[in-house]
């Protein structure tokens, strides 16, 4: 990762760079199965949601610009999976290659590590691309299943892979009730 990259939480003020790197993907690329750019407006009222859960919600920054972004949220609403997350990471298409996606995911199982959260969910859209699988690999995430063509976007069926990492203890021990 570049040396002037710098990993902090994300700010209100940071979201409208945050809206315009994920408009990026929802637009033109198969990272996410969004179809239209969510609004400032939501994608503020995302973060701000991940940040009242107690979850960390990162951006990476150069200069002033900001180049990635990170966040874990709760994996399903269901009361049993309070222990679960899911992790997305998004990078800007002119930084991918350099360290910057390891780093933010690094930072987001640290902080999931610290609090009560045992397992963290990657679902990975199956694009041909394989860079987010191999960042997950890197960060200690194994493959649990595939689900082919579950998503319908630029005119193809995509599939997503599962992967999955123990946070601390895992599946070993109670957690701490929360």
């Amino acid at each position: 990762m570049s040396a002037a990259c710098h990993i902090r939480a994300a700010t209100l003020t940071d979201m409208p760079a945050v809206q315009a790197l994920y408009a990026h993907y929802v637009l033109n690329e198969l990272a996410t199965f969004e179809l239209v750019p969510p609004s400032l407006e939501e994608m503020c009222a995302r973060r701000q949601a991940i940040v009242d859960s107690g979850l960390p919600y990162l951006v990476a920054i150069t200069g002033d610009e900001i180049i990635g972004y990170a966040y874990a949220a709760a994996y399903r609403p269901r009361p049993a999976y309070r222990y679960t997350v899911e992790d997305s990471v998004y990078i800007s298409p002119h930084h991918l290659g350099k360290g910057i996606g390891t780093a933010l995911l690094a930072e987001v199982i640290r902080h999931c590590e610290s609090g009560p959260w045992r397992q963290m969910i990657a679902v990975i859209a199956q694009s041909g691309i394989a860079g987010s699988a191999e960042l997950h690999a890197k960060l200690g995430f194994v493959e649990v299943g595939q689900m082919p063509n579950v998503g319908y976007k630029f005119n193809r069926w995509l599939g997503t892979l599962i992967m999955q990492r123990a946070l601390g203890s895992g599946g070993t021990s109670a957690p701490t009730v929360f």
